[in-house]
């Protein structure tokens, strides 16, 4: 083997153990800190370390950790797909990353148009984090999406891009966009301008959690049911749950994968609807011809 090819898929071992590690360390670290238990639990993130702060602690939780390591697990995935980019031989790898661009590409335009192109980086970006946030599940990891603090604040993020395109036309058109279409519904669309990162957050949030809630109940009420129903069997067979098999992982591929995915596409679709819907863009632009022109004859004065 060359050395070439060796250095190559030496870099190609690195990027799969970086996919790779950080899942395994979640694990690791969920099976050393966390005490077994027979009996049913449904509980929030764990609490690994409260550091106490002037205002307020800071407490790092489960959910905190597995977004960070879904945010390296992620990163690892997106150097091994662009790993060895060419312009001559296209791998498999080349060609699913270039449909994934090409994809969010054409997302992006068709749901916000030509002038917010710049934002497909984003959208990808919040639309994998949530999707491999809720997937993290299927490890027997702790969902962070199931942590209504992280999904809160992709919430205010998604909220302040909102603003920062609504004020594109100054301070006084944003205020003016809260007495449109009447001004007497003024206060009803502050209302909604409030509400928006809110529903956001607990949509979001809420279909995740529900999933992991129910996946867990239909779970325990098989292994009660069976030990009702077969605890009769002698030896180990009685105390084997056998009417836990296959219903549970028919649910998990619904909740943990199909719902997950689900509300990882809906949340971007509302991120686009939003920012896009919010921004004034016939104003913006005629403001922005008006400013042309004026410089245009500007120029036509300082000629003369």
């Amino acid at each position: 083997m060359k050395e070439k090819s060796r250095r190559f898929l030496a870099v190609d071992i690195a990027y799969l153990g970086l996919m790779i590690l950080p899942i395994v360390a979640g694990i690791v670290l969920k099976v050393l800190t966390k005490p077994a238990s027979d009996s049913i639990e449904i509980t929030g993130a764990q609490i690994y370390r409260t550091i106490p702060m002037p205002v307020q602690d800071l407490v790092i939780t489960e959910s905190q950790i597995n977004s960070w390591l879904v945010m390296v697990a992620i990163l690892g995935l997106c150097l091994f797909l662009t790993h060895g980019l060419s312009t001559r031989k296209a791998g498999v790898r080349q060609h699913v990353a270039e449909w994934i661009v090409e994809t969010v590409d054409r997302l992006v335009q068709d749901s916000m148009g030509t002038y917010f192109m710049g934002f497909a980086p984003f959208v990808i970006a919040i639309l994998s984090l949530s999707a491999f946030s809720s997937l993290v599940t299927l490890f027997g990891l702790y969902a962070p999406t199931s942590d209504l603090n992280v999904v809160a604040g992709w919430a205010v993020l998604v909220f302040v891009l909102i603003t920062y395109y609504k004020f594109k036309c100054g301070p006084l058109q944003y205020l003016k966009s809260f007495a449109e279409p009447v001004p007497f519904l003024a206060p009803l669309n502050i209302i909604s301008e409030v509400a928006t990162p809110v529903s956001m957050a607990f949509r979001h949030y809420g279909n995740v959690l529900s999933g992991s809630v129910i996946s867990v109940l239909v779970a325990y009420a098989l292994q009660a049911l069976s030990n009702l129903v077969l605890g009769w069997l002698p030896g180990v067979l009685g105390e084997f749950p056998f009417l836990q098999i296959g219903l549970p992982a028919v649910l998990s591929v619904y909740f943990d994968v199909f719902s997950g995915c689900l509300q990882a596409f809906i949340f971007a679709m509302l991120t686009m609807m939003y920012v896009s819907g919010g921004f004034p863009s016939d104003l913006y632009f005629a403001r922005q011809a008006e400013k042309q022109q004026k410089k245009m004859k500007t120029k036509k004065m300082e000629v003369m």
